[in-house]
């Protein structure tokens, strides 16, 4: 009796140890950039591996509709911490320099923007200069119209027309001929072409990055309270992030599972490919490899945030110093993550 009595005793106490262990679990509300796709499992993958649970964060991941509504949710308090195309963040800062809650980079995970120009081979477009006077289509908000200007300069081109349509339109616009060429991230409007009956060897794809425009991608944002209130909520995520980062990136076919379990009807054989799609021209890019995971270089930050000011016609002009903090960054060791080539 008195074993059975002390058992239940400790079985109490084990309880009420891991609920108030869990308890203390700091919520982190999340807003992904986009829909639960294959590069989702950067986020998706720590959540279902419990890497931030190990760090005592209670993480929240939503879907999204935009770098631009995920810079918003941040600063209006109704997420902590976001995924958000750099650019965006720029044009929130100088669109916005009175705005109270301006959230900050506190991690880059796309070293190189996603954008590229897309068409078609028999369209005869080769090259850069092959899109004078040509057709161009893509939604209002997509980043890589947005910055084409900055394209566009450093590949002497000119002379475009543009298009507008939602983006499930894009790639059947382009299919049709309705439109020359599209801008897009290269993961998705590819993959988006082949669901169309485009062959992947058809299409011509001139990625921002190796063309002469070296603009960050998608960034981790945090919003000025929780730097303020709790800057260790910080380190604690991007080093439960970066955990995860290491298991995706070495087996990106097992990671797919996380976001399958969020979005039942994903194809895991088409967000595998384009998962490995995101990781191989934007992630471990020879950029990446070259500056680090998760960090970036203050001279090409500075030209993106002059870059961005004129591309964007902003109402102020970008102060690199106000959009970037890397002071939270884990230790050298914590973002080897990187596969080595």
């Amino acid at each position: 009796m008195h074993q059975r009595s002390f058992l239940k005793a400790a079985a109490a106490a084990v309880t009420l140890a891991w609920g108030a262990a869990h308890a203390a679990d700091t919520p982190i509300k999340f807003q992904l950039d986009w829909r639960f796709e294959g590069p989702a499992a950067f986020f998706l993958q720590p959540v279902a591996k419990g890497y931030f649970k190990g760090q005592g964060l209670d993480v929240t991941v939503d879907a999204g509709n935009g770098s631009g509504g995920a810079v918003q949710r941040v600063a209006s308090g109704t997420y902590d911490m976001g995924f958000a195309d750099l650019a965006s963040v720029m044009e929130f800062h100088a669109n916005n320099p009175d705005a109270p809650n301006k959230p900050v980079a506190v991690m880059v995970v796309y070293n190189n923007t996603p954008s590229s120009v897309m068409a078609l081979k028999k369209s005869g477009i080769k090259t850069p200069a092959d899109l004078k006077g040509k057709k161009l289509g893509a939604p209002v908000f997509d980043a890589g119209r947005k910055a084409f200007p900055i394209f566009e300069k450093a590949n002497k081109v000119g002379n475009v027309a543009w298009t507008a349509m939602d983006p499930p339109l894009r790639e059947t616009m382009l299919v049709r001929g309705d439109v020359d060429a599209i801008t897009g991230f290269t993961f998705t409007s590819l993959l988006n072409l082949e669901a169309r009956g485009a062959k992947a060897q058809d299409v011509v794809v001139m990625p921002y990055a190796d063309f002469g425009v070296k603009l960050y991608g998608n960034v981790i944002i945090a919003s000025p309270k929780l730097i303020k209130e709790n800057p260790e909520a910080i380190k604690k995520f991007l080093a439960g992030f970066s955990q995860g980062a290491k298991d995706v990136m070495a087996h990106p076919a097992e990671a797919i599972q996380s976001v399958k379990a969020r979005d039942g009807i994903a194809n895991v054989a088409l967000e595998t490919r384009r998962l490995q799609l995101a990781i191989d021209t934007v992630v471990n890019s020879p950029d990446a490899r070259k500056e680090g995971f998760g960090r970036l270089d203050n001279s090409r930050l500075t030209l993106m945030a002059s870059q961005v000011s004129d591309a964007y016609a902003t109402k102020t002009r970008v102060k690199a110093e106000d959009v970037w903090n890397g002071s939270f960054l884990p230790s050298a060791a914590v973002l080897d993550v990187l596969p080595k080539k």
